[in-house]
């Protein structure tokens, strides 16, 4: 695996081309891309994220069966951003259409586009500034619906196309209306489990 020093990993800048090389030779990395090139390292989850992240990827899953015209993708899938950033949501989906117009290997590589729907959920290990510049960057780069969970505080920031973000705290269902009808998140059980 490649490893580099903090110092140049800090300077180092690369193209979403070079981040794909680099991810291919060392598949164990846990990375994503900024759009000025800058490698972003990343811990792998604990295991209360990880089981929250399950929880959060099937009822997804579920949605995605009963509303015809949607693919679910899980937090090891990277996107490559308009911005040419390359992100890795902690869940997100696409439509159907969107998808099935990339070739065979826009879909093998990190797909060149922004989902429609993006989650990501806070854990430990996670800095809330940083979590917000993502959300901030799905946003400006097109994505419809973006939902920022908060297990400490049992909350959410919902970031919608344009404006800023919205915080709702106390709430047992979340829904992606008008974005995605039919979408609700069952919060108590990405909670509790």
């Amino acid at each position: 695996m490649l490893t580099l020093p903090r110092q140049l990993s800090e300077a180092l800048r690369l193209t979403p081309a070079q981040f794909a090389d680099l991810c291919a030779a060392n598949p164990e990395a846990v990375l994503e891309l900024a759009a000025d090139g800058r490698l972003i390292e990343m811990t792998p989850a604990g295991g209360e994220t990880g089981r929250r992240n399950n929880q959060l990827a099937l009822q997804l899953g579920l949605w995605a069966r009963l509303q015809p015209g949607w693919c679910v993708f899980d937090s090891s899938t990277g996107f490559l951003l308009p911005d040419g950033s390359v992100l890795s949501p902690d869940a997100s989906a696409v439509r159907l259409e969107l998808w099935q117009a990339l070739s065979s290997d826009e879909r093998q590589g990190f797909p060149p586009l922004c989902p429609e729907l993006v989650v990501e959920l806070a854990s430990p290990s996670d800095r809330l500034p940083d979590l917000r510049r993502k959300m901030a960057a799905y946003q400006a780069n097109g994505a419809r619906l973006g939902w920022l969970l908060l297990p400490d505080i049992r909350g959410v920031e919902v970031w919608r196309a344009s404006g800023e973000p919205q915080r709702l705290e106390g709430l047992a269902v979340l829904d992606g209306e008008p974005e995605l009808p039919g979408l609700r998140l069952e919060l108590e059980e990405i909670w509790d489990g």
